[in-house]
């Protein structure tokens, strides 16, 4: 391992030694601390090497923070997740800043006002999580194939159950269907 590519705090691993942590860093040798014994070590001559994985990125045309964020994203949407603010424009203009209120039928309680980009937030929630459970379902590899389809129709029973909802969507593509999904 080369020198370089030490960092103090970094945790290494030594063909005799073991598994240590690089305490200090000199021009030629690393200070590593082995159980409850301080060494110096050559790193390129001893065989010392990285004791967790590691990466080594090259020829990236972009910087590496905008690398992982569009790395984050495209796994967000292959996970079917979506941000709040994406949430929101799928409400139907019309429910836009309005209020759910639920009024007890006992007049001396409280009534409960929610924001229907709230409430709405919570449904497309919901709707991500069964598309991700129909997924790992559908992709099972131990599940049989009449487990699969019994998993299924629960999955489909929810998705019928929540149509009650499509009334505050704005595009009939993310709305529930009794179907599925």
């Amino acid at each position: 391992m080369k020198i370089q590519a030490l960092t103090i705090g970094l945790s290494v691993r030594h063909p005799q030694y073991g598994i240590g942590t690089v305490k200090t860093i000199s021009e030629q040798t690393a200070e590593v601390r082995f159980s409850d014994t301080l060494r110096t070590v050559d790193p390129e001559l001893s065989g010392l090497v990285p004791a967790e994985p590691s990466l080594t990125a090259s020829g990236l045309d972009q910087p590496l923070g905008q690398f992982v964020e569009s790395t984050i994203e495209k796994i967000i949407e292959r996970l079917g997740l979506e941000k709040a603010d994406d949430v929101v424009t799928e409400l139907g203009t019309r429910w836009q800043k309005g209020t759910m209120i639920l009024r007890p039928s006992d007049p001396s309680l409280q009534t409960k006002e929610i924001p229907l980009e709230i409430l709405f937030h919570k449904i497309v929630g919901i709707r991500n999580q069964l598309r991700v459970l129909e997924q790992k379902v559908n992709a099972h590899t131990v599940l049989t194939d009449a487990d699969k389809v019994e998993m299924q129709q629960y999955v489909t029973r929810c998705y019928g159950s929540l149509t009650t909802f499509n009334l505050l969507f704005k595009n009939k593509e993310g709305q529930f269907s009794s179907k599925g999904e």
